[in-house]
């Protein structure tokens, strides 16, 4: 029993959830019929087993830098729970299957896509963390890529409503990885990663980038309404919805406190699937 929990906390299950989410949003609000849907029930059973198998090689790929930090040594792989070659085969027949259910059972372009987000996670973003802040964005493209899977699992093209989606995902990672990033920030430096909170050590860039994507993500939070795939109702709440990612994003801008880094933390974990939700419904009424 130990040994199965090791293996389910490899695959991350709260990040799993959060594909989920995205996933599902982008392929109701590309006007896919149901929940109960055939087709969305192999994309997300795809789409679970290639994000699992991404996180178990990211952490394979990053054991040894893992096991330099307080908050990650405890991980089953530096831990010692589970070996290393191990957790190597895991992730690599995950993230085969997934991407073999969703080209066999739902289309070639959502196969693909979940191929592309696992290979910018595995390949481009784990090994960047280690060489440029920029990594934050770079790994915010892979994260923000399945609300445009399941867009293209009930179309079968890449829609303007995807590119949305897409660009939301992609500037609500910043202000949430970025105080995240800011709480472990010691941690972070003394297991080697070259992220913004390891190298900016006053925080005079990090929380610039924070009010900034907030701005931006409130403002992108408008768009259904303008490409007019949502109504006026949504317009308004999508923006009402933004007044208090940006209150606390701007307390912390001049506190710097870590009371209020928490506070952007919480503020924009529950802001996404309200959002998400409310752009969904949007486009159905």
């Amino acid at each position: 029993m130990h040994q199965l929990f090791a293996y389910i906390q490899l695959t991350k299950p709260r990040i799993t959830i959060l594909v989920i989410m995205t996933t599902v949003a982008g392929y109701l609000f590309a006007g896919g019929t149901t929940v109960l849907d055939a087709k969305l029930f192999y994309l997300v059973a795809g789409s679970v087993a290639a994000c699992s198998g991404s996180a178990v090689l990211n952490q394979y790929l990053e054991r040894d830098f893992d096991a330099r930090m307080e908050h990650t040594r405890d991980r089953p792989i530096p831990a010692g729970v589970v070996q290393p070659v191990h957790a190597l085969n895991f992730g690599i027949l995950l993230v085969l299957a997934g991407v073999t259910v969703a080209g066999l059972m739902v289309n070639l372009l959502s196969a693909f896509l979940i191929l592309l987000t696992a290979f910018i996670y595995i390949v481009i973003y784990t090994p960047m963390k280690r060489v440029s802040w920029l990594s934050t964005s770079l790994g915010a493209v892979s994260g923000a890529i399945p609300p445009v899977t399941g867009w293209a699992a009930a179309t079968g093209t890449i829609g303007s409503g995807a590119w949305i989606l897409f660009l939301i995902l992609f500037l609500w990672q910043h202000p949430h990885f970025y105080s995240v990033a800011w709480m472990y920030r010691n941690d972070y430096r003394t297991g080697g990663f070259k992220i913004l909170s390891a190298i900016d050590s006053r925080g005079n860039r990090i929380f610039k980038h924070i009010l900034a994507s907030t701005l931006l993500l409130v403002l992108a939070s408008f768009l259904p309404y303008l490409f007019g795939l949502s109504g006026l109702r949504f317009g308004i709440s999508s923006l009402l919805l933004g007044i208090i990612p940006v209150m606390v994003s701007v307390q912390l801008f001049f506190s710097r406190s870590d009371r209020d880094t928490r506070r952007v933390f919480r503020a924009t974990l529950a802001y996404l699937p309200v959002l998400l939700t409310l752009i969904v419904l949007g486009s159905f009424f």
